[in-house]
């Protein structure tokens, strides 16, 4: 057995999955939303009896090994030494390390980190950067250590001690966004700034952001530039702090610098992330969407803040994410707020507000309610957004709030969402998918009862004495029927991974979405034989009642030929098939 059949043998992609999004028991599987794309109903499968995975929205799947390079976005190699070593298996692939740019910079980055770490905590150079962290920003050196924090130097230390002491290369140097080049000299990209480590969830070290040591420091913040490992806007900083929190309490505060963060954990936060940026973007929101239910926006309390907090706002409505804003008195920064009096700050977390309700308030607070102009800023401001609340109880709250607020008639404010959304349905779109009928849909849903049950072999017996001289519509589900018929003959209890041994390939991946489609849930073992047969019983109607009217086709035709003979026959085919119908 080869090291990958290894490692697939032992690994359970339930628990792998789970590291990463929020999965629900549905039957014998497993259900999300698609971590590939967005969606609000989950279409995610995971089937711990085979140990798969499929989306029936976007049609992706596979094992352990596709989930994770395609969710990680690294390749084949990297994927078998991260599962490897869940499982205790240590990877002989030669120089695997060498095989693996992200490797490479990762354990580059984790070098860089240890030594600007050093430097803040040991080294003269550090001394008041370090200061400056346990005065006035009132951190201590539990949290100093515990978040990484380090201390990059003026001058080119960093890159003449990874290129003199650690042998590395000048190329690694540039491409992981350590240093650059100038007249022929390697340049630390970061000098004089204190340094954040920005991680994924699993810790590995994806770039830093530097802040100056001087409040007069322009710019005051810079990040690493873009590598094949960093990208701008699709990570957190504190993520791989705060992912248990949030995964426990459902629930993620969104916070906007690295400051804020870090007070919030030392007063006992532990669920908050920095978005290191403007506002949210659209991969963060998709994957907090992953990993919980409840956001709350807590950013600055400037002008600048609260455009961001709107426009995150309007990111966070393409989720199922609910969204909440929290305010803080006097226009404090997150931070100021906690080192000022984390118990209020905390009460004001609890006391968020409604997003549609802020965006409500914050129109009214700028643009005034009486004036023609003021009426047409606010309702171009917030009906968009009420408009795509998909609960009409919940929208017509809010109209009415609006309505009261305005002194406008509800009706005419939903004439006018009627009009935004006019608007919005002439921007050309992509065309949809065929369909498939509804005997094609329930011969699927039927496999997929049949597979899926405690008893497979029973309903199959059940189903099968129903659809005498039955043909699917669908080739293939007619082949992994009879493949079915044949391991019941000789088997009394249903083994989905000994079922597909002997399947051909070309079925396989058909039968592997089969044990995956999402089913009702069924409290009771009688619901789903009762339902079995239901399914069973209309899809023998539909395909009685497609026959009879093949068969009056071809008694017309018969009639324009003149052929008497083939005329009787068909008739008493028709009369055959009907009396068949009557008693389904």
């Amino acid at each position: 057995m080869d090291q990958a059949a290894r490692v697939r043998e032992k690994i359970d992609l339930v628990s792998l999955i789970s590291e990463y999004l929020t999965l629900k028991k549905a039957g014998r599987n497993f259900t999300t939303l698609c971590p590939f794309h967005n969606e609000k109903t989950p279409s995610f499968v995971i089937s711990p009896e085979r140990q798969i995975w499929h989306c029936f929205g976007c049609g992706r799947g596979g094992d352990a090994f596709t989930f994770l390079m395609e969710y990680e976005k690294i390749e084949f190699l990297e994927a078998l030494k991260i599962l490897g070593k869940k499982v205790g298996i240590e990877i002989k692939t030669g120089d695997f390390a060498k095989s693996s740019k992200r490797q490479k910079i990762y354990e580059l980055n984790k070098t860089a980190l240890d030594f600007y770490h050093y430097i803040l905590t040991k080294h003269r150079a550090g001394e008041k950067a370090l200061d400056y962290l346990l005065k006035k920003r009132k951190l201590n050196k539990g949290l100093i250590e515990s978040f990484g924090l380090g201390f990059a130097p003026s001058n080119n230390s960093l890159s003449r001690y990874l290129l003199g002491k650690k042998k590395s290369q000048r190329q690694d140097l540039l491409e992981a966004g350590l240093s650059f080049q100038s007249r022929g000299e390697l340049v630390d990209f970061f000098r004089g700034r204190i340094i954040f480590p920005l991680t994924d969830t699993r810790g590995n070290i994806l770039g830093f952001s530097g802040r100056g040591l001087l409040d007069s420091d322009t710019p005051k913040y810079i990040n690493t530039k873009e590598t094949i490992v960093y990208h701008k806007g699709s990570t957190f900083f504190g993520i791989n702090k705060a992912i248990s929190e949030i995964k426990e309490k459902e629930e993620a505060i969104i916070m906007e610098g690295e400051f804020d963060v870090i007070s919030a954990f030392r007063e006992g936060i532990k669920n908050a992330v920095a978005i290191k940026g403007t506002a949210l973007t659209s991969e963060q929101s998709t994957f907090l969407s992953r990993i919980c239910q409840k956001i709350i926006l807590c950013l600055d309390q400037d002008e600048a803040g609260i455009e961001a907090t709107k426009r995150s706002l309007s990111i966070l409505e393409d989720t199922d994410l609910t969204s909440y804003v929290a305010k803080i008195p006097d226009n404090k920064d997150p931070d100021d707020a906690l080192n000022k009096n984390p118990n209020q700050f905390k009460n004001n977390l609890k006391e968020s507000i409604g997003a549609y309700d802020f965006l409500i308030e914050d129109s009214f607070l700028r643009f005034d309610p009486k004036t023609f102009d003021g009426k047409k800023k606010i309702s171009d401001g917030v009906l968009p957004s009420i408009g795509r609340i998909s609960n009409e109880v919940v929208k017509e709250h809010y109209l009415k709030k609006i309505s009261t607020k305005l002194d406008t008639s509800i009706e005419s404010l939903k004439r006018q969402i009627g009009k935004v959304e006019r608007k919005e349905d002439k921007k050309p779109s992509s065309p949809a998918p065929a369909k498939k009928d509804r005997r094609e849909v329930l011969e699927e849903y039927l496999l997929s009862l049949i597979v899926q049950s405690e008893n497979p072999k029973e309903l199959f017996e059940l189903s099968y004495g129903i659809l005498s001289d039955y043909k699917y519509k669908q080739e293939i589900l007619n082949k992994i029927s009879e493949k079915l018929s044949i391991y019941f003959k000789n088997n009394e209890d249903f083994e989905s991974k000994n079922f597909v041994k002997n399947l051909p390939s070309e079925l396989t991946e058909s039968f592997d979405k089969i044990f995956l489609y999402p089913l009702p849930k069924f409290d009771e073992k009688e619901k789903f034989r009762k339902e079995t047969e239901s399914v069973s019983k209309e899809l023998m109607r539909l395909f009685l009642k497609e026959k009879i009217k093949e068969l009056s086709d071809k008694l017309r035709n018969a009639k324009e030929e003149k052929d008497p003979k083939k005329e009787e026959t068909l008739r008493s085919e028709i009369s055959k098939t009907t009396s068949l119908l009557s008693v389904v």
